[in-house]
């Protein structure tokens, strides 16, 4: 696509990354992360208000990544598009949850469909657990790295366990 305005000229490339088979969401960086994860490792994507660059540094390898301008659903299928989900953890994917007493609010519910419809596409056999704020948050600061996104509707925040690719490339289940 090229874009005029007055006299200057932008050029967008379209979503095609430069290396074959790779989501363009995945960024150098966020590669090495999910490269240098071992089994049982955990990541966790956070929403845009979540204190991503602090719990960072409590985590194993202190990064803190970022994917600005991208929803929690379409950071989730890119991450997914190569991350292995843990089959020999019962709970390998877990969303925030409200504190007990507290209303789900509606924008969140829509995003937590949209995050299902996510992780499904890449392991329908999966679901979401939830877990409560506070505990989500400790849970968080024992995670290998901190992915922040720019998702802004509430509760917007998943810790996932990887798994392992077995020799045939595939995952590897019990």
């Amino acid at each position: 696509f090229i874009i005029k305005i007055k006299n200057l000229e932008l050029k967008l490339v379209n979503l095609m990354g430069i290396l074959k088979g790779i989501h363009p969401l995945l960024h150098a960086d966020l590669l090495h992360v999910l490269r240098a994860m071992g089994h049982g490792d955990r990541l966790v994507l956070v929403d845009v208000n979540f204190p991503a660059f602090t719990t960072a540094q409590l985590t194993t390898s202190k990064r803190h990544l970022q994917l600005d301008g991208v929803n929690l659903p379409n950071a989730l299928n890119a991450v997914l598009s190569v991350f292995p989900v843990d089959y020999f953890s019962e709970e390998p994917a877990l969303i925030m949850a409200p504190e007990i007493g507290v209303e789900v609010p509606e924008s969140a519910q829509d995003l937590w469909s949209e995050a299902e419809i996510s992780l499904q596409t890449h392991y329908p056999d999966k679901k979401f657990k939830p877990l409560e704020r506070y505990a989500f948050y400790k849970e968080a600061r024992s995670c290998f790295a901190v992915l922040q996104t720019s998702e802004r509707r509430p509760y917007g925040n998943v810790i996932l366990t990887k798994g392992v690719i077995g020799p045939d490339g595939l995952d590897l289940r019990p």
